[in-house]
């Protein structure tokens, strides 16, 4: 099961022009009323993406738990395979057979709620707000909306690794891994020089999540034009020039993948790294001498909040059992389910109170507790930094700009000045 933030923004048309159709139809309580109340019974249909493979007597327990405290409810689960996932919604949505609980991340949320089909929680659920963290609870705010439309359910996040031996021999203090981007390029030019230019810091350009905790502002208020060239952002780009030049970003990183970035760092010729607990245990396997060597601290930012990737429960506005369908969806989501998701795999609770509990706040000498109380005091105050109308398209045009300035075909106000205006004419074409 994959785990972290799929984007599926690219089929945000087909979605949309689909939803079309459906939207007129929809009732006069889709997201517009002050509330969802009446009793929880009848037949609920949830949708999940991709987990009844792995997670079917979890599921089944959940739903069993939930019919029985709701006697005159009951759940049917459909789990959908990933490939198509999109799509499938899309064709739901038009033909009016969406379920009653459906399983999306934001960018296959906003289509939804754009066109009325989305529930605003906000108004129909506002009462448990309080129960999630504040990042994640806002992570289904759509941009041009007012509202939340879904229940934050399971969250990730990556922490930075670093190579405490590396620091070592270049003078840096391994027990202080930079903590700011100031710190961060002050330190990667160092660590160049006193390598002669054979260690670099950093093995990938910047994405939209670094212009994010950065502290630039990515989007205007209103969601309708992308603003990742303003000073700021360009102020970014141009740091990235400078250590590309100085050899403290690796020569390749104009073209690395995450992978790539991984298997320099597993080589130990390049200092940080994101990475999880499954990477730790590689290194234990594969590069024992990195192991032994190895920092686990947040990823840089300027903010002082990490970035989430995050999962949701939307409820269908349409649907004609609202009041179980609300119950329900807040069910799969409360601490206690969610904490019993944790344990099951490698994700984190939306819930405040889950993150507090033992398990995500004490070590027990093994990689994967080192990397889970590491990454969960991290998403506390986490926020998605990713713009739910960023497509694929927008992100690979994000890319190739950052490429020719840091390579210096482009100056970096130039380069960003156009991709900006090539994401805005893809969102304002859809």
């Amino acid at each position: 099961m994959r785990i972290s933030r799929r984007t599926a923004a690219a089929t945000a048309v087909l979605i949309t022009s689909a939803l079309t159709l459906s939207a007129c139809g929809a009732s006069g309580d889709s997201g517009g009323s002050d509330g969802v109340s009446g009793k929880v019974e009848g037949k609920v249909t949830f949708q999940t993406w991709n987990l009844k493979a792995n997670f079917k007597d979890y599921f089944e327990g959940v739903i069993a738990d939930f019919e029985k405290k709701y006697p005159d409810a009951e759940v049917t689960w459909v789990d959908q395979p990933a490939e198509g996932y999109p799509e499938k919604l899309s064709a739901d949505a038009a033909g009016g057979t969406l379920p009653d609980v459906v399983n999306v991340s934001p960018d296959l949320a906003y289509p939804l709620a754009k066109a009325g089909i989305a529930l605003d929680l906000e108004k129909a659920a506002g009462k448990y707000r309080g129960e999630y963290l504040e990042g994640a609870w806002k992570s289904h705010e759509m941009p041009g909306m007012k509202g939340v439309y879904a229940f934050p359910w399971y969250l990730n996040t990556g922490p930075m690794f670093y190579n405490k031996d590396l620091f070592r021999q270049a003078g840096l203090d391994p027990r202080k891994p930079p903590t700011t981007y100031d710190q961060l390029f002050e330190d990667a030019v160092s660590m160049a020089k006193k390598s002669d230019r054979r260690i670099a810091m950093l093995a990938s350009t910047p994405s939209i999540e670094d212009f994010g905790r950065y502290g630039v502002r990515l989007m205007n208020t209103s969601g309708t034009e992308f603003t990742f060239n303003e000073p700021k952002g360009v102020e970014l780009v141009q740091h990235y020039k400078e250590l590309y030049a100085a050899g403290a970003l690796d020569s390749q990183a104009l073209t690395a993948q995450a992978e790539s970035a991984g298997r320099k760092f597993q080589q130990q010729s390049v200092a940080m790294n994101p990475g999880s607990a499954h990477d730790l245990e590689n290194f234990k396997k594969e590069a024992p001498g990195l192991h032994k060597n190895i920092g686990i601290t947040d990823a840089v930012n300027n903010t002082g909040k990490a970035n989430m990737y995050v999962q949701g429960l939307m409820v269908n506005a349409q649907s004609k059992v609202k009041p179980a369908a609300v119950a329900f969806a807040h069910f799969v989501t409360d601490a206690k389910n969610q904490m019993a998701f944790a344990k099951e795999v490698t994700i984190f609770p939306s819930t405040k109170d889950s993150l507090s509990d033992p398990y995500f706040t004490k070590e027990d000498g093994t990689d994967a507790t080192r990397v889970r109380v590491a990454s969960a005091a991290s998403l506390k105050d986490a926020v998605n930094y990713t713009p739910v109308l960023l497509s694929d398209q927008m992100k690979t045009v994000l890319r190739n700009a950052v490429a020719k300035a840091v390579q210096g075909d482009e100056s970096p106000k130039a380069a960003l000045d156009g991709a900006v205006a090539d994401c805005n004419r893809l969102l304002a074409t859809g």
